[in-house]
């Protein structure tokens, strides 16, 4: 560590100057402040501990699935090395760490084996020292990995078992973890497994109507009845929860979104419709439903009877079945309609039928990330976080996550990934419009997650992207802050080193 922090200090002499600087003082005592993580992207060790195989575990050694060829067999190696990170957290100075638990690790055969004592000792290891440091656990159950044995035994979320199994797994971990935990999520972006795994077919299972790119499926229908069992399953774990252990454990339980922000194209009112069902298309569909009962109008309009219907039973079950919303929020991009009026484009956003760009009569909507599709666009977060206020009722609501990708390469400057700039300057500018959010708005946001802590496998880009405040060499393992992990620790100390510094702000930065 001793190299690791002069490296970052003769980076610090290298920061650019700031105009606008958020400090933490704009936030509540009480706010979380933290990093997060998900299971396979940073575990390894992925037969380790009588842990079976997860879908991602297969997937990931098909060829051709991953951009680099690569996988999470390793990843950080976080299974063996959990203290160490342990310890960078607890140098940052957050107050609260989210991170996911692997299904596979704790019940390797679903429902159908034991519960696996060595994965329970692993998370009550990881939970009990980063108490010890004063972090709170911010526990995700599920952040996209399953066991495989699920898929193969009855098709996973096709099939209404699976609310059994969930509801199962979620019940062993309220009763070994949840005297400690006090925050749970249900899904990580469960709006991105499904689309991904059963419209388009990106995801495990690998499920589409394109044979070319899928084994099998059918994008017209699949897709609405893995989300009908998942958030069945949501509801269930919520009551097991609820009925069970809440009044005892005192701790709160919601679910995650991915939730993009959008714009109107064209100042006219079919493109502003457009927005909304691209909304709804993205988040109600699934938040509708555990808030109110039902899917939102956006989605029966368009599906018709292709849209699975709740039982009165079930209706009963789902309401206001959360006491969060977790927003994972990174990109806003501009929608055009395409229901009254037919787009020239090849593909759409699933039958939302509204058009995606980043860019308007030549100008883009903000500076690219290295994921493409993905831009720079900090008021973005305080018009997502408005939005769900004012759909949801101002739901306590967390940025569970939120970060800045960098293009990862053989042979890429060291230098230059350490050197993130552009990281420090995306976290000052959307924590500002989140702040403003809470000040301008009144929205109840209770805490902010910064993705990621270290550098992991980003899924189907691998290791072509690095996410991380600490930088990992990816031949020795080894952990080196990179500039903006002193930034987000002097700022959570509330000496915000860029308060007497200045750098140019981003091109679609709008001053509060």
């Amino acid at each position: 560590m001793k190299r690791a922090v002069l490296v970052s200090i003769w980076y610090l002499q290298l920061i650019p100057l700031i105009s606008c600087v958020v400090d933490r003082s704009q936030f509540p005592a009480t706010f979380l402040f933290g990093t997060a993580t998900s299971s396979y992207q940073i575990e390894g060790a992925y037969l380790a501990g009588n842990k079976s195989l997860s879908n991602w575990d297969v997937f990931t050694h098909i060829p051709g699935k991953v951009m680099d060829g690569s996988n999470g067999d390793v990843a950080d190696d976080h299974y063996y090395r959990y203290m160490e990170d342990v310890e960078l957290m607890h140098s940052l100075g957050v107050n609260s760490y989210r991170f996911s638990i692997s299904w596979s690790r704790i019940l390797p055969r679903g429902r159908f084996g034991g519960v696996n004592s060595v994965g329970i000792e692993f998370y009550n290891n990881i939970i009990n020292a980063i108490l010890l440091r004063g972090i709170q656990p911010f526990v995700t159950l599920n952040h996209f990995d399953i066991p495989q044995v699920l898929e193969d035994r009855y098709g996973s979320w096709l099939n209404s078992q699976i609310q059994q199994d969930y509801g199962y797994f979620a019940e062993v971990c309220f009763k070994a973890y949840g005297d400690r935990v006090k925050y749970w999520s249900t899904f990580n972006e469960p709006n991105m497994t499904i689309t991904l795994g059963y419209l388009s077919g990106d995801f495990p299972p690998n499920h589409c109507s394109q044979s070319t790119i899928c084994i099998s499926g059918d994008s017209a229908i699949e897709p609405y009845i893995a989300a009908h069992n998942l958030i069945l399953s949501h509801a269930t774990a919520v009551d097991i929860y609820r009925k069970k252990f809440q009044a005892k454990q005192g701790g709160m339980i919601g679910i995650v979104l991915n939730a993009a922000w959008y714009e109107p194209l064209r100042s006219i009112p079919a493109d502003h419709l457009a927005v909304q069902r691209a909304l709804a298309f993205d988040n109600a569909w699934f938040l509708d439903p555990i808030m109110y009962g039902d899917y939102p109008p956006e989605m029966h309009q368009i599906l018709g009877n292709r849209l699975p219907t709740f039982s009165m039973k079930e209706k009963d079950k789902l309401m206001n079945k959360l006491d969060f919303v977790g927003i994972n929020h990174y990109t806003t991009k501009y929608v055009k309609d395409c229901l009254f009026t037919p787009c020239n484009v090849g593909t759409l956003q699933g039958d939302s039928f509204v058009y995606f760009t980043g860019e308007r009569d030549g100008v883009l909507i903000g500076e690219p990330m290295a994921m493409s599709g993905y831009y720079v666009v900090p008021y973005g977060i305080e018009k997502i976080v408005l939005y769900f206020k004012e759909r949801y009722n101002n739901t306590p609501m967390f940025i569970t996550e939120t970060g800045f990708p960098q293009t990862s390469y053989p042979g890429a400057s060291v230098k230059d990934l350490l050197n993130d700039t552009k990281r420090i300057e995306f976290l000052n500018d959307y924590l500002t419009f989140l702040a403003k959010a809470l000040r301008d708005g009144g929205a109840d946001v209770r805490g902010y997650f910064i993705w990621s802590l270290i550098d992991n496998f980003e899924w189907l880009f691998g290791y072509t992207l690095r996410f991380g405040l600490y930088y990992v060499d990816w031949l020795t393992l080894e952990r080196i802050p990179k500039l903006s992990a002193t930034w987000y620790r002097q700022f959570l100390n509330g000496n915000n080193i860029l308060n007497y510094m200045t750098f140019p702000s981003n091109s679609t930065y709008h001053p509060s």
